[in-house]
């Protein structure tokens, strides 16, 4: 019989599960505006707006592709064809992290109870789910584009919760963004700070939860 653990492991995507690196991202795509890190720093606080405004709403599903290039470009005044660059360019970011990879299919190998809770936009989300075999590993997940929520909203915690069919004590959440950290915790969950694979697995096993 395979033993199964009072908690549940919940990854978050990107910085965890996936290499996430705007300002590398940006030097690639836009190498005539993102020059070095001051100037690529600069510019990821205007396209992303740390992760809120425009790029909050894609996040959310409320906007698609097309909106979300029109209104950086206005905003900006980046022509619509470099923010264009940088939407197109998301997917290749979002590379698996082995380190993590390993973990997860270790976890899912030993009968962990397993499930995910990222903020992803829609076509990235539909992406990684295509690309990635390992995505197998989880029960189940909550994409932010599809609840219409994004972390660190307390409500989306509730909702992803009441999806992976669990108290919120014991869940466990893995994120490598202090706030969402922070806001599980608020929310009742249990939570881990990711650096790399290797410490949060010290972590999680001087647990007892893997």
């Amino acid at each position: 019989m395979v033993h199964e653990p009072a908690v549940r492991i919940v990854f978050d995507f990107a910085g965890v599960l996936f290499h996430w690196q705007p300002l590398e991202l940006l030097k690639r795509a836009l190498p005539m505006h993102a020059i070095d890190e001051a100037s690529a720093r600069r510019l990821a606080e205007d396209i992303f707006q740390g992760y809120g405004g425009d790029w909050a709403d894609f996040d959310r599903g409320k906007v698609e592709v097309p909106e979300l290039v029109q209104r950086i470009a206005a905003r900006t005044g980046l022509g619509a064809a470099a923010v264009q660059a940088v939407v197109d360019a998301v997917p290749g970011e979002l590379q698996p992290l082995p380190g993590t990879v390993a973990l997860l299919r270790r976890m899912h190998r030993a009968g962990r109870r397993l499930h995910f809770l990222s903020n992803m936009p829609r076509p990235y989300a539909e992406h990684l789910e295509a690309a990635h075999d390992f995505i197998g590993c989880f029960e189940s997940g909550v994409f932010s584009a599809q609840v219409g929520l994004i972390k660190p909203q307390p409500e989306i915690f509730a909702v992803a919760a009441r999806r992976f069919g669990a108290p919120p004590s014991q869940l466990v959440f893995i994120d490598d963004v202090h706030g969402n950290v922070d806001a599980a915790r608020r929310a009742g969950w249990q939570a881990l700070h990711f650096v790399d694979a290797a410490a949060c697995e010290a972590q999680l096993r001087a647990r007892g939860w893997v």
